[in-house]
């Protein structure tokens, strides 16, 4: 895209005086807005409020309102009238998404792609529901998140995509593919909450995202976000001009926000500390709540919002605060209809609660009922901050700190505790916001520090820098040390480092710097130097960044593999469960008596916390993890997916189809909760547990059982005569294996050497397989093919043993299958 504006400071002090940031005033205030070729004149300076339909007249019905407001309107002329990057950060609830929209609509005028890059999943689905509308106007959407695999044709096709940062990074690790080819045309890239850059485990994936996209395609890119003070540090990283930076101050909010901590005693008991916080929060949200207002409280996890809402419901009953609805038939029949029995009682007493747990249904009701004030008292985790425009008059921070499933407890990040407080004060019903964080007494003035100056946004970069620099390297970005030195200046952690030097010492030298990181990765084996100095990936390098894991877990699944011989299920659990993505894991006492009723005395070689993922993988395999373990087990079994796919990759690399085959079976057995004699079934597509577990309560075990049944012994396994028809066809495409073992002897002399034959004939669906051929357990010949069909020469010798047995196994590394395997045995005869 041309126009650009290059960086006119390269060495990345802030282009912009202290005085281009008065407090409460955007850096860019009076310009004429003339729309190309939209034959619209309206002019910014003096006007607050501008129609859509005279900027936009074309994507008026885009927008779920009539006119811009004040900061939107200011917003205008450097979105419609430039092509130059565009920062924004203003306070929650000020309307950034039409920012976001008027920007997006802009490239769609001009025949462009954009790509919304979204903080959360549960935001990504909301852009899902209301950007139907610019479907309704003939532009296709394709939102992408973890949830889904993403289909390069549907994203080829799209106007406007929708992904989180994890899922651009992941699709733009694989640009120079023809199925992903699509990131380079990206046009217009709108970075929703850029303050994410200061998360501690995703903001290094945004940051380096960002950077991979400015040299792919050079993207025009619209920066979103709350208050951050060094707003000029992220203008600079992104080449944004002080004409396209604002930073709109509290003024803009539509609802003046008075904000503040109050504190509590802490006790010794973290359980009845919650409560000491409840009372506080409840005696915060009363006085609105009798006035007839409405209260947001932010609690650290889903079951937190069940029991502060159940509580909650009874400390109002004692203070004599009259709330609820059960006298509105109408709304008692709606209330029926929640699918959460908890939940449909407690609505009824004006109380509720919203977390990701929730049906997608119940949630909208929540949320709508909300909106209309038939709820007003509402418990949330930190998710509906970030994921739904829903203010309060009231909001209360209860919890602070919150348990992560795999770092443990933790403190709640700065930015979500602006994040929510932000959300206080409804526009157009209250004329001021209260907001609250309630605090142990030793942390109050960090958080009023908090409140009154606000978070510098950081870049986190240094603590993933190998990995990310690995994953450069094996996309063939970087060929030399100067290439990693000009990557290095792409990124906003540079910027940072020559800002606040003083905080980012080990970026003084950025040379030495870049030396040592890459020295690094030459060592541990997953990067090669040649004497010129050019370096690429080894396959080490290549399978970490391909399965995005940190490099000690890597170099571990590849020491794994060069010892697999002796592998065992439990070997691959341990190999998991030990990863460092699980570093942080722990056991309180609870969980790890829920833990040894689990194992017994299995793996106590084990810490606590990997032992706690073992368990949970272990007893997840059968479908039986204790209820004490749950809360975590989801967030443990995602991640243990991802790195239980990587094992089987390095042992299908390093090792072998066998090794590689196992890793596959267990992966299965973690996913899909299933015995070892029914996990075969979910090779089939469209098998998944449920069916798998019905298949194998009448006797199945493996496709080739299915594909050999006749369709009346499937319906009377409890499939219907469509699935069992359909089942059957999709079995027809996986492997039947056939050993042949032409004119094998039964005998041989002592002495005597004989050349035969083994054929390895696969007569249904093909897959790969490794075919290894032993005798008295020794290694004689071994082949990876995609098994058609294959004959490999086996030498029959009469040495000293009595018997020689032969045994060909066919494994599939890519399939839940067991291995074939078949025996002969030949025995050797003394001379006569």
């Amino acid at each position: 895209m041309g126009g650009r504006v290059p960086n006119i400071n390269p060495a990345g002090r802030s282009r912009f005086s202290p005085s281009a940031f008065p407090l409460g005033r955007s850096l860019r205030k009076h310009y004429a807005v003339r729309h190309p070729g939209s034959g619209v004149a309206s002019y910014v300076d003096g006007e607050t409020e501008i129609p859509v339909s005279d900027v936009l007249p074309d994507f008026a019905d885009a927008f779920p309102f009539e006119r811009f407001n004040r900061m939107q309107t200011e917003t205008l002329p450097a979105l419609l009238e430039r092509d130059d990057n565009v920062v924004v950060s203003a306070p929650t609830a000020s309307g950034k998404t039409a920012v976001a929209e008027v920007a997006i609509s802009e490239t769609l005028r001009t025949g462009g792609t954009a790509l919304f890059i979204a903080p959360l999943r549960a935001l990504t689905n909301e852009k899902e529901r209301e950007w139907e509308r610019f479907e309704e106007l003939g532009y296709s959407v394709y939102v992408v998140t973890g949830e889904r695999d993403l289909n390069p044709r549907r994203a080829e096709r799209a106007d406007v995509l929708v992904m989180t940062p994890e899922k651009a990074d992941s699709a733009t690790r694989k640009h120079d593919t023809p199925r992903y080819s699509f990131v380079t045309d990206i046009d217009t890239c709108v970075i929703d909450e850029v303050h994410l850059l200061d998360s501690e485990r995703r903001g290094s994936v945004l940051e380096v995202t960002i950077s991979r996209f400015r040299r792919l395609c050079d993207p025009r890119i619209v920066a979103l976000s709350a208050t951050m003070p060094n707003i000029e540090d992220v203008a600079d990283w992104l080449d944004a001009p002080p004409e396209t930076t604002f930073e709109f101050g509290e003024e803009y909010r539509p609802v003046p926000l008075n904000a503040d901590v109050k504190t509590y005693t802490h006790g010794d008991n973290a359980f009845a500390d919650k409560y000491r916080r409840l009372y506080r929060a409840m005696d915060l949200v009363e006085p609105h709540l009798d006035d007839e207002g409405q209260a947001l409280v932010f609690v650290s996890s889903r079951q937190d919002t069940v029991q502060a809402a159940k509580k909650a419901r009874d400390e109002l009953v004692e203070r004599d605060i009259p709330m609820g609805a059960r006298g509105d038939y109408d709304f008692h029949n709606d209330a029926a209809e929640l699918s959460n029995d908890t939940l449909r009682q407690s609505v009824l007493d004006g109380v509720a609660f919203h977390h990701a747990g929730l049906s997608r249904a119940d949630k909208n009701r929540v949320e709508r009922w909300f909106r209309e004030g038939k709820i007003q008292l509402l418990f949330s985790t930190s998710t509906l901050a970030w994921g739904v425009n829903l203010p309060a008059r009231c909001v209360v921070i209860r919890d602070t700190k919150y348990h992560d499933p795999l770092e443990g407890e933790v403190d709640m990040s700065p930015l979500d505790v602006l994040q929510m407080l932000g959300r206080a004060g409804r526009p157009g019903y209250d004329d001021t916001g209260y907001a609250w964080v309630v605090a142990d007494r030793s942390e109050a003035d960090k958080y009023r520090r908090l409140l009154r100056d606000g978070k510098d946004i950081e870049s986190r970069l240094a603590e993933d820098l190998p990995s990310h620099l690995n994953a450069e390297i094996a996309m063939g970005t970087i060929d030399d040390l100067d290439d990693v030195l000009s990557w290095l200046e792409t990124t906003f952690y540079h910027v940072r480092a020559e800002s606040a030097p003083a905080q980012y010492d080990d970026a003084a030298n950025l040379r030495e710097h870049a030396s040592t990181t890459l020295r690094g990765l030459v060592d541990r084996g997953f990067v090669e130097m040649d004497d010129d100095l050019t370096v690429d990936a080894t396959a080490l390098g290549r399978l970490a960044s391909k399965f995005y894991l940190r490099l000690d877990t890597a170099r571990s699944f590849a020491d794994l593999a060069e010892d697999a011989d002796d592998l065992t299920d439990d070997g691959v659990l341990r190999a998991v469960a030990q990863a460092d993505a699980f570093d942080s894991v722990s056991a309180r006492q609870d969980e790890e008596d829920a833990v040894d009723a689990v194992l017994g005395g299995r793996a106590d070689a084990l810490d606590p916390g990997p032992r706690k993922v073992y368990a949970i993988l272990r007893s997840g395999m059968n479908g039986t993890v204790p209820s004490k373990l749950k809360s975590d087990s989801w967030i443990i079994r995602q991640n243990a997916l991802r790195l239980l796919a990587a094992l089987r990759a390095f042992l299908d690399r390093f090792a072998d189809a066998s090794a590689a085959n196992l890793a596959r079976r267990v992966e299965a057995r973690v996913e899909h909760g299933l015995s070892e004699d029914a996990v075969a079934l979910t090779a089939i597509d469209g098998v998944g547990s449920g069916r798998a577990k019905t298949l194998a309560a009448a006797g199945f075990a493996t496709p080739v059982d299915v594909l050999d049944a006749d369709r009346g012994t499937l319906t009377a396994a409890g499939l219907s005569e469509s699935v069992a028809e359909r089942v059957q066809e999709r079995a027809r495409d996986l492997p039947k294996v056939v050993v042949e073992w032409g004119s094998f002897p039964e005998t041989i002399a002592r002495g005597e050497n004989s050349m035969q034959e083994v054929t390895v004939r696969n007569v249904a669906g093909g897959a790969r397989a490794g075919v290894r051929v032993t005798v008295n357990g020794v290694e004689m010949t071994a082949t990876d093919c995609y098994l058609g069909e294959t004959t490999l020469p086996v030498g029959v010798f009469g040495g000293d043993a009595d018997e020689l047995t032969f045994r060909v196994e066919i494994a599939h590394p890519e399939l839940p299958l067991e291995p074939v395997v078949e025996t002969r045995s030949v025995t050797v005869m003394n001379r006569v």
